[in-house]
């Protein structure tokens, strides 16, 4: 099993910037990618950007490209998410994900909320 803990949420004003950090313990040497995404009230959740545990190689949507950024730390087996020039419409929770070839599983975070507001 892989347990997942979000943390840096919180209220920004438009424009400014947060950044989520995801910390993975457990069986991490399973894990294949880690991912961040985002669920807004009455919106399907959204993947916003993964990293390949084996490259890391990165994809971010285009939703996001040019303002999030999605970066790893494996001496801190953590994931981050800095997240630029936020706008009122980025406000959701924000989830951790990790996926593992190998057990054919996904595991996911509790969640932080991001609020954009003035």
């Amino acid at each position: 099993q892989v347990q997942l803990v979000e943390s840096g949420g919180g209220l920004v004003q438009p424009g400014g910037r947060l950044r989520l950090s995801c910390a993975a313990s457990g069986r991490i040497i399973i894990i294949s990618s880690m991912a961040w995404y985002r669920q807004a009230p009455g919106k399907q959740r959204e993947l916003l950007a993964r990293i390949n545990s084996r490259d890391d190689s990165t994809h971010v949507a285009e939703s996001v490209e040019g303002r999030f950024t999605i970066s790893r730390d494996n001496a801190k087996n953590t994931v981050a998410l800095q997240m630029n020039d936020l706008k009122p419409e980025d406000t959701a929770v924000y989830y951790c994900n990790a996926f593992s070839v190998v057990a054919t599983s996904e595991y996911w975070g509790q969640g932080t909320q991001v609020t954009v507001s003035s």
